[in-house]
Formats: C-alpha cells, structure tokens, sequence
C-alpha cells in the first residue's frame, strides 16, 4: 500500500508545479525505475545491472510527479539512514525538484529517530548537498565509474538540521 504524502509543491508556474510522495517498492518499483534508468543508466551510463540492489525492498521511496502524474524524481532512504538514488529528470533540474525530495527524506528520517544520515554525493552535486547542510568526509572514491564523495548531515545533537525551504530552483 503506498504512503500518502501529497505535497504540492509551486515554483510559481503551474506547468513547474509537482507532488511528492512517499511510496513502497513493490507498488512503485517501475515507476521509480522509469527515473533512476533515465538518469543514471542512459544519462550517466552507470551499468544497468547494477541500478538496482538488495536495499530498494527495504528503503523508504519518494517520488516526484509533475502536474500531469508522471514521474519526475526519486530519492530512498535506507533503514541506518543513509540517502540514496537520488535522481530528477534533466527537464525539471534546477527546478526544486532535489530539495523537496531531499526535504521530505530528511523529514522522515528525523520522524523516524535517524540521528545523522549519509550519502555518497557524485562529486559534481557536492555544492547541492553543501546548502542542504550537508558535510563532505573521506577521501573521493569511484562509484559505478563516477567521482564521489562521503557526506553526512547530524539532524540531532549541538548542529540543528538546516530548515530547506524555497525557493525550490
């Protein structure tokens, strides 16, 4: 049964405007896979028999819809707190799409009791991940043939998570 968390989310333009949703895997496996495959596979040409893993049945799935239903982005947060596949569809780039997913993982993942969630950041996002609060650690390394980095975010304890809010571009 998928979550409802209908959240729209207006850039100022109807036609940019778009909802998030938190979904399971086995409702949304293809529509979430419609994304990742767009952006990672064909895009970024990260092996396809790689794309997914044995964490997609246990995460947490958000996904992003445009105005019409169709699928624009996805993000999963893992059991121990670490965010993954996180994926917009170059069309809606720098459109929030990637703060409002990232905004409701974190959301959850506080609600959930996570104390620190991490990611390994493409080393071209880093920026993105920085003005959500988030901390580069460990050397760079190579993920799936692409530059990455270690990043973390405390969302409890002396540093207060950073409150992400619009505008969403």
């Amino acid at each position: 049964m998928p979550f409802a968390l209908h959240q729209r989310i207006n850039s100022g333009c109807l036609k940019d405007s778009f909802t998030i949703e938190k979904v399971d895997w086995d409702s949304h496996s293809i529509t979430l896979l419609r994304v990742r495959n767009r952006v990672f596979v064909e895009e970024q040409k990260v092996p396809a028999e790689i794309e997914v893993d044995e964490y997609d049945q246990q995460s947490i799935h958000f996904l992003a819809l445009d105005q019409n239903g169709s699928p624009i982005g996805t993000a999963r947060l893992l059991p121990d707190g670490r965010v993954g596949r996180v994926a917009v569809l170059i069309e809606w780039r720098r459109k929030g799409v990637g703060r409002a997913l990232m905004n409701e993982t974190l959301t959850v993942a506080t609600q959930r009791g996570i104390s620190r969630v991490t990611l390994h950041a493409q080393v071209s996002s880093i920026p993105f991940y920085s003005e959500l609060g988030f901390e580069t650690e460990g050397p760079e390394f190579d993920e799936a043939g692409i530059p990455h980095r270690q990043m973390h975010l405390d969302l409890q304890g002396k540093k207060k998570r950073p409150r992400i809010t619009g505008p969403f571009y």
